[in-house]
């Protein structure tokens, strides 16, 4: 399909392929990947994990008391603060006190996997496109900076 455009140095009108047209092969396989995600069994489950916390407010409340006290420490710490005893130990009782909470600890579990999926798939692309070809599995080792590159990591 083709769509007209100004053209901007001349001002009169061009026809110019839709992007569409352009995208339909990536696009197409974009949808795939995201319909498998919605799919894949342990996904669903880490779904369900976080549409629990958010409609649990105690689990809610005990993660951002944990998450304010946890910054509060850091920020004592970047400013070359010391951290009392007590401190360590009521930031750890809350930490454990959370991690008690099956739908906190089930929201934290659900974060995580989240989190490893994208990444994995970030990794992949970005080796993709880097590579110019799908990447074998030495591709993706850590420490792996690519065929030919020399280092020997």
């Amino acid at each position: 399909m083709d769509v007209q455009r100004r053209d901007m140095k001349s001002g009169r009108w061009k026809k110019f392929m839709s992007t569409e047209i352009a995208e339909t092969i990536v696009t197409q396989k974009t949808r795939e990947l995201l319909q498998a995600l919605l799919e894949e069994p342990a996904l669903r489950a880490a779904r369900q994990s976080i549409d629990a916390f958010l409609a649990d407010n105690k689990a809610q409340s005990q993660y951002e008391q944990l998450m304010a006290k946890g910054q509060a420490l850091q920020d004592k710490q970047r400013n070359s603060q010391p951290l009392s005893g007590q401190e360590i130990a009521d930031f750890e009782q809350d930490r454990d006190a959370l991690l008690a909470n099956p739908v906190a600890k089930n929201f934290l579990e659900a974060q995580e996997l989240l989190h490893e999926t994208q990444q994995a798939i970030t990794k992949q692309v970005g080796k993709t496109l880097e590579l110019g070809r799908v990447p074998a599995g030495e591709d993706l080792e850590e420490g792996s900076c690519g065929h030919g590159c020399g280092c020997h990591h």
